[in-house]
């Protein structure tokens, strides 16, 4: 197998309800659910990602001081260890093979710029097992699932976002999103 599955940020805080809750996240994180109980066996590597910042200080300027614009400063979320940062209850992660976190203590939307717990980079692990194709699921499309399939076709990978399994800030910048990644060179599917 040389697939790689990525889920990234389907965290309490970027779900409904959530600091920076987007509509339909709560749908993504019950629609990977069922997408990995059916699809699972399929993958090489399932690698999950989640922001996990510092509870003291601005994470590097990416905590709003005053009044967040929403491009470059937010509002606090996904703070490590605290509820908002956990993943979403919709979304089982048994299969998962790798957890990532990411902006510790600076800013960082791409799940290649995290590490797992004993400090692998994705990169490394894609080159490890022999990863030519990742599909890609997840929160913000707008952000953080940009960011992370941007890197991976910049990684040399082919690339396909599944676009019932994600969901955005905003739809004109999703839209945006997605055509930017397909003129990338990713393949945009509904489902595998």
């Amino acid at each position: 197998m040389n697939r790689a599955l990525f889920i990234v940020d389907v965290q309490n805080d970027f779900t409904e309800g959530g600091a920076l809750g987007v509509v339909g996240g709560d749908a993504v994180a019950a629609g990977i659910t069922r997408f990995l109980n059916d699809h699972a066996p399929e993958y090489a590597l399932i690698i999950a990602s989640r922001d996990w910042h510092d509870a003291e200080g601005d994470n590097g300027g990416h905590f709003a001081t005053g009044e967040p614009d929403f491009v470059e400063t937010w509002p606090v979320h996904c703070v490590a260890g605290s509820p908002g940062a956990e993943y979403d209850p919709g979304l089982e992660t048994s299969a998962v093979t790798h957890h990532v976190k990411k902006g510790q203590g600076v800013p960082a939307y791409s799940l290649f710029e995290g590490v797992t717990d004993d400090g692998a980079r994705v990169a490394t692990l894609l080159d490890d097992h022999g990863i030519t194709h990742v599909d890609v699921t997840g929160i913000a499309t707008d952000y953080c699932v940009r960011a992370s399939a941007l890197d991976a076709i910049g990684h040399g990978r082919a690339v396909t976002i599944l676009t019932e399994l994600v969901a955005g800030v905003a739809p004109e910048t999703s839209e945006a999103a997605l055509a930017e990644l397909a003129h990338a060179g990713a393949e945009l599917k509904e489902n595998r």
